[in-house]
């Protein structure tokens, strides 16, 4: 069963990784970082830490207005550094653990919390700062991570409340985990600054280190401010520390605290803060009983001949044809399907069973291999196929033979564009 070692608290402004990647360690001014990291990366080893479950805010850069999440979390099996302007950072990617993931995913919908998932989407600053100082390094920490996107800039945003909830749903999620892991939680951002508007500078050490002392002893105290009291204290931008409830809501009660510093070079109070987490893991039965809740909602349905759930392990493994065909919602993409295909087969890696699905339109292989119906529907419509022709398909018959079992013979797409035949 996976076990939660403890809880990090880690500031990720972009003034971490520029001092990494510049080399700026014996730089007086930059030093107290590098020294404060320092000893989170070694307690991070010495306690062998498998996956670090890291909770970030994605700075516009991932992320935008378009499709805004309270709650997303990666199920991905690598995670690369984002673009974030200027060139992305050159750190290597970073293992994700997607086991983890999809089973932490699978619990926190059963506790009714509204998640989003994503794939193949990179990390910015707000993930990869803290994580260039521990684990970049040959003596660093290797591990994999889960990381959840927490939406905290765009009105509304989570209460304090609610990302305490999440913490205590997430603690039951990590720990019902059916295989032997060490995981470490970790919450970034903050401490108090702000960066917009004339309020712009601003910063609060003192309550920096009332929030520190609460957050350690007396964390439902927190739960109570407001966001407008959270950036009074610490700065709009600063209010970002509510993540750092999830992280104290996944430990028990009893934790320890290992290391806490802070440092104000400049915008931000870099903080850097570990806690050890001593409490009991709870009975092989608590655990058996929530693995079960997570999966009651599709017991059963293997028992469905002919029914192919779409989950995420099954979107993993077949995203590189979901996304080729998703795209042949783009002119350009379709026109190259319809009239010149080998080479869009070859600028997407295709594998050969893959090709030859699309090739010989193989429409129940292509549902079995894992392709969501919504995807060979379009792919249908593009080729001027009808539905009930794929669906005769499916079904190993004829299209007169299908047509036959319903109620009116019709043919239709998702097409404006007449089918053909």
């Amino acid at each position: 069963m996976a076990t939660i070692v403890g809880g990090l608290g880690l500031s990720h402004s972009p003034t971490i990784v520029s001092g990494k990647l510049n080399n700026k360690a014996n730089d007086p001014a930059w030093a107290p970082i590098f020294e404060n990291f320092a000893e989170v990366k070694q307690w991070l080893v010495e306690k062998e830490v498998d996956a670090i479950f890291m909770i970030y805010n994605d700075h516009i850069t991932s992320f935008f207005f378009d499709h805004y999440s309270m709650f997303a979390m990666g199920v991905d099996d690598e995670y690369q550094p984002a673009d974030e302007g200027g060139g992305a950072i050159p750190i290597p990617p970073i293992p994700g653990h997607a086991g983890l993931a999809r089973h932490i995913g699978e619990v926190m919908v059963s506790e009714e919390f509204d998640m989003s998932f994503f794939q193949k989407k990179g990390i910015d600053h707000g993930c990869f700062s803290p994580l260039s100082m521990i684990a970049l390094d040959e003596d660093g920490w290797k591990g994999s991570i889960v990381p959840l996107q927490v939406g905290v800039l765009q009105w509304p945003v989570p209460s304090a409340s609610r990302c305490y909830k999440f913490g205590k749903a997430l603690r039951k999620a990590i720990q019902s985990y059916p295989e032997d892991l060490r995981v470490a939680v970790v919450a970034t951002g903050g401490l108090s600054h702000q960066v917009h508007g004339e309020r712009c500078g601003f910063t609060n050490e003192t309550w920096d280190n009332d929030f520190l002392d609460l957050l350690e002893t007396a964390p439902e105290q927190l739960t109570d401010l407001t966001i407008a009291e959270y950036a009074e204290r610490g700065g709009w931008e600063g209010a970002e520390v509510i993540m750092w409830l999830i992280m104290r809501g996944a430990l028990s009660e009893q934790v320890k605290q290992i290391h806490r510093a802070t440092y104000l070079p400049s915008m931000t109070n870099i903080a850097t803060l570990v806690l050890e987490d001593l409490g009991d893991q709870p009975a092989a039965t608590e655990l058996d009983a929530i693995r079960a809740k997570a999966v009651a909602e599709l017991a059963g349905v293997e028992a469905l001949e002919g029914t192919y759930p779409f989950s995420y392990e099954v979107s993993h493994r077949a995203w590189r044809l979901n996304d080729f065909l998703h795209r042949l919602i783009i002119p350009a993409h379709r026109d190259a399907f319809v009239n010149d295909p080998e080479p869009l087969y070859e600028l997407f890696a295709l594998s050969d069973d893959e090709k030859t699905m699309l090739r010989e339109r193989q429409w129940i292989e292509l549902i079995r291999y894992g392709v969501i119906f919504f995807s060979v529907e379009k792919m249908a419509a593009v080729l001027g196929v009808s539905n009930p022709e794929i669906y005769a398909a499916f079904r190993g018959l004829s299209l007169e033979e299908f047509q036959a079992t319903r109620n009116v013979s019709i043919k239709y797409s998702v097409s404006h564009k007449p089918s053909a035949g």
